[in-house]
């Protein structure tokens, strides 16, 4: 006697596609974003360029915890510094650090509204700025001058758009 497949056993290719195909989603954003971060802009412009790598980092934790992590931020900070030119770690520690409070308080954060996820986002990339600044300091004095705030703002400001993009493709 011949049995049928159960519905779970045909599941379980299906499920193995989508997750790959949700893998290289992930894959093919963040892909972008590095190239975005070292997009040469005009020079009016450059100082308004947001960490991209760092806000679709935080939509990915954000939107699946479970497959987009520490782990994740700290390999993708150590392959900006190195695109960047920075000193080996500082993004990847920044990274790791912001997206370990996006997994503290992703169930709180999913609950807001975009535009009051934009608070949090503000804070995340001021962190981030104040981090840098901070590492460059020790190397030698510095001020914070008004382009200071201009990614974190411009960031902020895109937060909404950039999350209603990242959904829409996680939905394809």
């Amino acid at each position: 006697m011949h049995s049928c497949p159960s519905p779970r056993h045909l599941a379980k290719p299906l499920q193995t596609m989508n997750n790959s195909y949700s893998a290289m989603r992930i894959f093919i954003t963040l892909l972008v974003a590095m190239c975005l971060r070292i997009a040469p802009l005009p020079e009016i412009l450059a100082p308004l360029n947001p960490d991209w790598v760092l806000l679709v980092l935080i939509y990915w934790s954000l939107a699946i915890p479970e497959r987009v992590g520490i782990a994740h931020a700290w390999c993708l900070g150590i392959l900006v510094d190195v695109l960047l030119g920075r000193h080996f770690g500082q993004n990847a520690l920044i990274y790791s650090l912001i997206i370990y409070a996006c997994l503290v308080w992703h169930r709180q954060l999913r609950q807001f509204p975009v535009v009051q996820q934009s608070a949090f986002i503000f804070l995340c990339l001021l962190l981030s700025q104040l981090l840098l600044f901070w590492f460059k300091n020790v190397q030698a004095a510095m001020q914070i001058s008004g382009a200071f705030w201009l990614p974190i703002l411009s960031g902020t400001v895109l937060w909404p758009f950039i999350y209603q993009l990242m959904r829409s493709i996680r939905r394809l």
